[in-house]
């Protein structure tokens, strides 16, 4: 079965955008990164491909979708903490990045968003399964 995953995310200027994530406290895998790409590591089995666009339009024939005007895709990932879902928009907000929307509190279920300096958005939610709501 899946071992991994590999997000592809079209970005306009690759030092800009590794600049906006590694004040996030991401991480890179210098092995897979070049002028042309660098490989975001999210978790042990989730990262996110950072591609220039050119070279990203080498593996489609479709036009890139301007994240900034349209939304290809939503990037959900989870923490630990409601703390943690504040304190990572906090940071992103101060590093370029946009808000595009109020919280979503639903008690068991806390997250906002934050538009990246290329237009992705990427939910970060503190989930409790055993405060959730039965059936």
């Amino acid at each position: 079965m899946v071992k991994q995953i590999f997000v592809n995310l079209a970005v306009k200027d690759l030092n800009k955008a590794i600049n906006f994530f590694t004040k996030l406290g991401f991480k890179f895998n210098p092995k897979f990164t070049d002028q042309n790409a660098t490989c975001m590591i999210i978790s042990e089995n989730i990262f996110a491909m950072l591609l220039v666009e050119k070279f990203f339009k080498t593996f489609t024939k479709k036009e890139i979708t301007d994240a900034k005007k349209n939304t290809e895709v939503l990037l959900a990932l989870s923490v630990e903490t409601r703390k943690e879902v504040d304190d990572l928009i906090k940071k992103a907000i101060k590093c370029g990045g946009k808000e595009p929307r109020g919280p979503q509190d639903h008690g068991w279920m806390y997250g906002r968003a934050f538009e990246d300096i290329d237009g992705h958005i990427w939910e970060i939610f503190h989930m409790d399964e055993s405060k959730m709501p039965e059936g």
